[in-house]
């Protein structure tokens, strides 16, 4: 078996946003939440639904899953690769506004629904040791959770370590699965959750199109021209800077140690005329 990469927008959006496969988004988010018998999601309509992204533009626009229950709540599944300025802020953002948008002006605030944002980091955000954690509103004193109505949960991949034969819960399977899934061979023994089942089958790209493979790819090719983007325009403006402390007379090894540039780099840049 050869099993995408879960953090390409393609893959991410085809597993989670599958209308064909909701148990696969429906037994990540209760695995999540921890939710248990009665209170578990069983039904889910997906407000997101996956579309293969149109690659004429030359850009894929991909959003995040959203979707509402049975009881009209609605959850934010988002996977982050880097950490952006702001992102704290822009989450609260994003949660607030998708929670007023349920309604109307002049419409009864009762009508209003819990929302549940879930980011999955492929970075660290929080000082929490746990991969996993938590955040509400509650009282600085009590801890008492009167406003109840928005949930984070952050899922920051780089603090989970967890081998195969050390997964102890659904979700450590989920997190391994999401994190490791694109090096495994084949789907690990003994996985008994049906949701969990379906998202390795859907992550294998025997069961991919050839037009969902193109576009999948196309991501990656994407995302590898930005990082070199980034990294011209880093070297760039270190070049910059090299230049002026060259007029400065200052030493290779100073300005080495200020841009990070290599010896060799800054005396091509003493060289120029």
């Amino acid at each position: 078996m050869k099993f995408v990469d879960i953090k390409n927008d393609v893959a991410f959006r085809k597993i989670f946003g599958n209308e064909n496969r909701k148990e696969v988004l429906i037994s990540f988010l209760n695995a999540v939440l921890l939710l248990q018998e009665n209170h578990k999601i069983v039904n889910v309509d997906i407000l997101t639904p996956y579309q293969l992204p149109d690659l004429k533009g030359g850009k894929v626009t991909i959003v995040d899953v959203k979707a509402k229950d049975q009881n009209d709540k609605t959850y934010i599944v988002e996977m982050q690769v880097a950490e952006v300025d702001g992102f704290d802020k822009r989450v609260l953002y994003y949660a607030s506004k998708s929670y007023s948008a349920q309604i109307e002006r002049g419409d009864q605030y009762e009508n209003l629904n819990p929302t549940y944002f879930i980011g999955i980091l492929d970075f660290e955000v929080t000082k929490n040791p746990s991969y996993i954690n938590r955040h509400k509103i509650v009282d600085t004193e009590t801890n008492e959770n009167y406003l109840k109505d928005i949930e984070f949960n952050f899922i920051e991949l780089p603090k989970f370590n967890k081998k195969e034969n050390e997964l102890e819960s659904i979700i450590d399977q989920w997190v391994y699965f999401i994190k490791n899934v694109e090096n495994l061979d084949v789907i690990p023994e003994n996985l008994k959750d049906e949701g969990l089942k379906s998202a390795y089958e859907s992550a294998d790209k025997h069961n991919w199109t050839k037009a969902e493979l193109e576009a999948y790819d196309y991501v990656l090719i994407r995302e590898q021209d930005d990082r070199g983007r980034l990294k011209f325009a880093i070297r760039k403006k270190a070049e910059d800077i090299a230049r002026k402390l060259i007029k400065a007379n200052h030493t290779n090894e100073q300005i080495s140690d200020f841009t990070e540039l290599t010896i060799e780099q800054i005396e091509r840049l003493r060289a120029e005329k």
